[in-house]
């Protein structure tokens, strides 16, 4: 039975066709030659130790050493040879791999068994066929799909580097430069799949991903819809997307939707980017629709103190709950966030317009209070309209964040004339009033007075002491 157990590495190694015997002795030898144990000749090799030196002879990558630990030998889809596990998304498992013959890395987005309904397939070849019509720099490209047996997959581009989400997680909020020009990368890749008919539905940091060469590049079409297409689309009706970035019209009728819709999300997206914040952070799904229907978020400087009126501007017309009155395509995105994408270019005047926004208020309550707890944004999804229950203002979920729309700092609508003035923020001076309150009046009294009162005491003490001791 030890026998068997110690050679599970080894059979499924050559099960597998990724290791031929010529290696695994290789390996075996290597791992005699670096003990100094006399009886290691006549032992058989720890596996571990075996899979460990094949990883560094790059025969194995650390995930398949670690799968035919396991006993698993299939890690192959079709031509393509699995090297890695990505992540997980809705609709299913995107893994590393490379072709096996031309030698390519791509990633591989595979239908899991337990999900492959007949609803769940035709969704999929649904997603494949959509993919297949794009072709931009800044879109996640499609370059092949097929069945394994019973599994479905989908191979697209490999992107190396970091979805926007966890790079604004790892790294904090980004500067203005720096979001504009991942933002207007995304807005020039949407904006080749709106003149093919596409709608994205689901913009959003996690489906943005950027290179370490700054590159950004939109993934995940899923959820994606074509213009116009009524009652084919399979999710007609229903409400798509991801809760944090959710266009009003989205919520109040998803068989309308343009898109205008994918401009505000990517507002949202563009939010998340400078401030480190989704727009609502906490709640629940329903009390956050409620809110992308009728409230607006926390102006961007109360978290980032360097953004400008003028890229709030920016977000303001992107994120306008009225789709008619929302920037009205991705290539005025593009143009809106270029003056800030160039390194030294100045920002031009026209089509800038003073920001209905309200200037953000001093921070209170605790740090949690005013930073926000959930830092994390909603899975993607598909709802029916009938999910979302009625909200009810007095729930927890509103109080989470503070977002009562009678707070005067939340309260951030558009408003028609010039915005108040702002209140002082750290390290700056406000001109002196020329009235005082009377709580202000009580405190210069009793500083006054509290002072002259010891000085009248100690006199008193004095000279009390001295006609004591002339008494004595």
């Amino acid at each position: 039975m030890a026998t068997s157990s110690r050679s599970v590495f080894r059979n499924s190694a050559l099960r597998s066709g990724l290791v031929t015997q010529d290696q695994l002795d290789e390996a075996a030898h290597i791992a005699r030659a670096d003990t100094t144990d006399p009886y290691s000749q006549a032992r058989d090799i720890d596996e571990k130790r075996l899979a460990e030196i094949l990883v560094q002879m790059k025969v194995l990558t650390q995930y398949q050493a670690d799968q035919l630990m396991t006993g698993r030998t299939k890690l192959d889809l079709g031509p393509y040879i699995v090297t890695d596990f990505i992540g997980q998304g809705g609709m299913g498992h995107v893994y590393k791999a490379i072709h096996n013959v031309m030698g390519r890395e791509v990633a591989v987005k595979v239908l899991p068994r337990e999900k492959s309904t007949p609803e769940a397939i035709a969704n999929f070849r649904r997603e494949i066929r959509t993919q297949a019509k794009l072709d931009d720099p800044n879109l996640v490209r499609a370059y092949d799909a097929g069945e394994d047996g019973k599994v479905h997959y989908l191979v697209v581009e490999y992107v190396p580097g970091i979805d926007l989400r966890r790079l604004v997680r790892s790294r904090g909020n980004l500067t203005q430069q720096q979001s504009a020009k991942i933002i207007m990368q995304a807005a020039r890749g949407l904006h080749h799949a709106h003149q093919s008919g596409l709608i994205h539905r689901d913009v959003k940091p996690g489906n943005i991903l950027v290179t370490p060469e700054g590159v950004a590049k939109v993934s995940d079409l899923g959820l994606a819809g074509f213009m116009h297409e009524g009652d084919q689309d399979p999710r007609a009706g229903k409400i798509v997307g991801t809760a944090d970035y959710l266009a009003p019209e989205q919520i109040k009728a998803p068989r309308d939707i343009t898109a205008v819709s994918d401009i505000y999300s990517l507002g949202c997206t563009l939010y998340y980017a400078i401030t480190g914040k989704v727009p609502y952070p906490g709640g629940s799904v329903s009390s956050k629709a409620h809110r992308h229907l009728n409230e607006t978020p926390w102006h961007p400087r109360r978290f980032n103190e360097e953004v400008s009126d003028e890229f709030v501007d920016v977000i303001a017309d992107m994120m306008e709950k009225d789709a008619s009155r929302r920037i009205q395509t991705m290539a005025e995105v593009e143009s809106r966030l270029e003056p800030w994408a160039m390194d030294s270019a100045p920002l031009p005047s026209h089509q800038m317009t003073r920001s209905p926004w309200m200037s953000p208020p001093l921070p209170t309550g605790t740090i949690e209070d005013d930073l926000g707890i959930n830092l994390k944004d909603t899975g993607s999804a598909t709802f029916d309209a009938a999910d979302f229950v009625p909200y009810d203002s007095g729930s927890a979920s509103q109080i989470s964040q503070g977002t009562s729309g009678s707070s005067a700092g939340q309260e951030t609508r558009r408003l028609s004339g010039e915005p108040p003035p702002p209140p002082i923020l750290p390290g700056e001076e406000r001109e002196p009033s020329a009235e005082l309150s009377t709580s202000a009046m009580v405190a210069i009294s009793l500083s006054i007075a509290i002072p002259v009162s010891l000085l009248i005491g100690s006199v008193f003490g004095f000279l009390l002491r001295t006609i004591l001791l002339s008494w004595q």
